[in-house]
């Protein structure tokens, strides 16, 4: 249900644009450049909305690929059977699927969620953080990392990340069109197709979207950090959560591929400025500030 009312509303937002673009007659000029206005905003929505859940269906694989994860089918020690039961009995709290357990190699404390559904996700921790956290510390993360699953947030990143996929394609190319009408002014031949200047005006207007969008998915990104925080600390403990953040601080989390980098428990605390704006998890003082305010 989450999915459908999100693509229905993105959908309505784009069939929304299109008709005040065809309003403010962007359309003859698109016409005139030999484009089928039509056409460029369904392909748009295939576009961004079809590379973003390619992304989102094969988020499982990729990740245990990049990761080198190892899935635990079959506890082969005590530690591997506490980091299953618990994993189980935190899903059934959080009311979903009991997830895919792994663990990757790295000496850094960090773990990640992914996958296409709340009931067939994938929850990794790194062997860095098992050695570095006390239990119930590891437990906290374990509950961050449910929550995101449970709140559908890989879903809901999708569609926002493939919302603005749409727009920057298609706005680029209205952009493209009005620079290579605006060059071709005074021409004596009606021209049959699009000239450099749309190529060239697409193309800039598609690199300064694309970044524009990005600030409004790492925006979102930020947000659902706080929630999943809270939802760690209801199912961990409050004070399980902050001394978990608390030793993240101390010893600094790994850093994920990119890919993966919105999912995991933290991102890069050392950037400033407009900086800040690209970020895809608050700092940890201020999420830790947050659940101190019983946020």
């Amino acid at each position: 249900m989450r999915v459908l009312l999100l693509i229905a509303t993105n959908l309505a937002v784009v069939i929304l644009a299109s008709i005040t673009l065809s309003l403010l007659g962007v359309g003859p000029w698109l016409t005139r450049a030999g484009i089928d206005y039509g056409a460029l905003v369904a392909f748009g929505f295939v576009f961004g909305f079809g590379g973003a859940f390619f992304s989102l269906a094969i988020s499982k694989w990729s990740a245990k690929h990049m990761m080198g994860v190892a899935v635990i089918t079959t506890a082969r020690d005590e530690r591997e059977a506490w980091l299953l039961s618990t994993v189980t009995r935190l899903a059934g709290a959080a009311n979903i699927g009991v997830p895919e357990v792994g663990i990757f190699e790295s000496a850094a404390p960090n773990a990640f969620a992914t996958g296409a559904s709340r009931n067939h996700a994938l929850v990794a921790v790194s062997t860095g953080l098992l050695a570095q956290m006390n239990r119930t510390e590891v437990e906290a993360v374990l509950g961050h990392e449910l929550t995101h699953v449970a709140n559908g947030d890989m879903i809901t990143l999708t569609l926002v990340q493939g919302a603005v996929n749409t727009f920057a394609f298609v706005l680029s190319r209205v952009i493209g069109s009005l620079v290579d009408s605006a060059l071709s002014r005074g021409e004596g031949n009606e021209r049959r197709g699009p000239g450099i200047g749309f190529w060239i005006g697409s193309m800039i207007a598609q690199v300064v979207l694309t970044f524009l969008g990005s600030l409004i998915v790492m925006w979102f990104s930020r947000r659902r950090e706080f929630r999943a925080d809270a939802g760690g600390a209801h199912l961990a403990g409050r004070q399980s959560m902050i001394a978990a953040l608390q030793e993240l601080q101390r010893v600094e989390s790994g850093a994920l591929p990119q890919k993966l980098e919105a999912m995991g428990i933290a991102g890069d605390d050392r950037v400033g400025g407009l900086r800040r704006l690209m970020m895809s998890h608050p700092p940890l003082d201020e999420r830790i500030a947050a659940l101190r305010a019983g946020g």
